[in-house]
């Protein structure tokens, strides 16, 4: 029996997320999948996210039908069982019988033959469940504690703990509802006339939640259109867009953590009188950025954040530093199986030494835009504490400022401003809103 494609691609992605620490959502947009047929890269792409969104529950489900404790599953065989699995419980299309065979032959095809039989026998018995997707989403809703939200919704218990600390117990839920949801794609417009291109190509939009540079795509290929091909529109959360226009004008900028060049983008077609420098680490990501975002106005540097080489001060800085990604978890869903507490130590120390290095490039009057995609209070307002302390030509500007100017510029349509703030910083969370979780500081050097 021949293999599909969709399913080949989803079992070879996952391997290599589970032994080189891949990104899914990279795999799935590399030159090497773009073989694939629409409807196969679709199926490939649900059987990628899927798996890796409902691991935990899928994993149970295989130990409890299964001879062998999960841990002495060969990795080729546990991937294999976990995409039948997902198929048998969450896709109520796909055929039985293709779930179970089609796994079977991809034990084969991964040279673990011997293990055939028992992929077969444990699917089998899975087969005689049924379905259950909706009962699922349902025990998100009525669980009672952290314990049982992180088994149902399928998050690590310690990262479950720390949200419901840290948000409550419903506002926990809706984070982790939106996690396992398929997000929808967002776009922001780059061309005065990209809106009636995609509509003509077939592409239906609604506008955005926040910026009226964005749209959401409610159905079609964007990245099939000749608008995305040429640039005229990228896809790119509004959470994102956002953290981009708080940063302001200036003739000078600089984004410190640059790649892969959505905001520096926008900082560039905002400021196009501007001179911009983007650093970034990684010589390869460099040469990404130059690609991604090459305007005239645009100098790419590669520097490491945390020793930048400038002499000159800056008007502005975009400090978007790495960070654990938790509030992209509908996104990046293998995040949540690889990170550890003690990573948030390691991440909080690289982020405070990128932001004082930043606070040395700005001039007097001028701001630091400190931002990451995490949900986690080591890398926000524990950064933000720790690298002003002490510090007496830097405060902490209020982010409603910044927010009330894009209202009065047009750029923010939202009406309800207070939703996306807590305290003094920008925070946005996925569920409370539709778009990622994101977290910016604006700093502001006083002399």
């Amino acid at each position: 029996m021949s293999i599909s494609p969709a399913r080949a691609a989803a079992f070879d992605i996952l391997l290599r997320v589970e032994r080189e620490d891949a990104f899914a959502a990279d795999q799935l947009h590399s030159p090497k999948q773009a073989r694939l047929s629409t409807i196969d890269h679709a199926l490939a792409t649900e059987l990628v996210m899927g798996v890796l969104r409902w691991r935990s529950r899928l994993d149970e489900a295989v130990a409890s039908a299964s001879s062998l404790k999960i841990s002495k599953v060969d990795p080729e065989v546990l991937i294999a069982l976990r995409i039948a699995t997902y198929q048998l419980f969450f896709l109520e299309r796909i055929p039985t019988s293709a779930a179970i065979n089609q796994s079977v032959e991809l034990v084969k095809r991964a040279r673990k033959r011997s293990a055939a039989a028992f992929v077969n026998a444990v699917l089998r018995k899975l087969s005689q469940r049924t379905t259950e997707s909706d009962a699922t989403r349902q025990s998100i809703i009525t669980a009672t504690n952290a314990k049982e939200l992180a088994e149902s919704a399928a998050h690590p218990k310690w990262l479950v703990e720390r949200w419901v600390t840290a948000f409550g117990m419903d506002v926990t839920k809706r984070i982790c509802a939106s996690d396992q949801t398929i997000p929808e794609t967002t776009i922001r417009l780059r061309g005065r006339d990209a809106d009636h291109e995609l509509s003509a190509a077939g592409i239906a939009l609604e506008p955005g939640v926040l910026l009226a540079s964005a749209r959401r795509v409610t159905s079609g290929d964007v990245t099939k259109t000749a608008a995305f091909g040429e640039g005229r529109v990228a896809i790119q959360d509004e959470a994102s867009q956002l953290v981009a226009l708080l940063v302001g004008s200036g003739p000078h900028l600089l984004d410190c953590c640059a790649a892969p060049g959505g905001k520096t983008s926008i900082l560039a077609e905002h400021n196009p009188q501007s001179n911009i420098v983007a650093a970034e680490l990684h010589p390869h990501r460099a040469r990404l950025l130059r690609k991604l975002a090459g305007h005239s106005n645009v100098y790419v540097v590669t520097a490491d954040a945390t020793n930048l080489p400038f002499s000159s001060s800056f008007d502005a800085v975009l400090a978007d530093v790495p960070c654990s990604g938790t509030g992209t978890l509908a996104r990046n869903p293998e995040i949540k199986w690889r990170l550890r507490p003690e990573d948030l130590a390691d991440l909080q120390k690289r982020q405070i030494a990128i932001l004082r290095s930043a606070m040395a490039q700005v001039k007097a009057g001028g701001t630091i835009v400190y931002s990451t995609c995490s949900l986690e209070h080591e890398e926000n307002t524990d950064v933000i504490q720790e690298a002003i302390e002490g510090q007496e030509h830097f405060r902490i500007e209020d982010c409603r400022i910044a927010l009330q100017r894009l209202k009065s510029e047009g750029e923010l349509v939202t009406d309800d401003v207070e939703r996306l703030t807590s305290g003094p910083y920008m925070r946005t969370l996925p569920g409370v809103l539709p778009v990622d979780g994101f977290f910016a500081a604006i700093v502001k050097r006083i002399a």
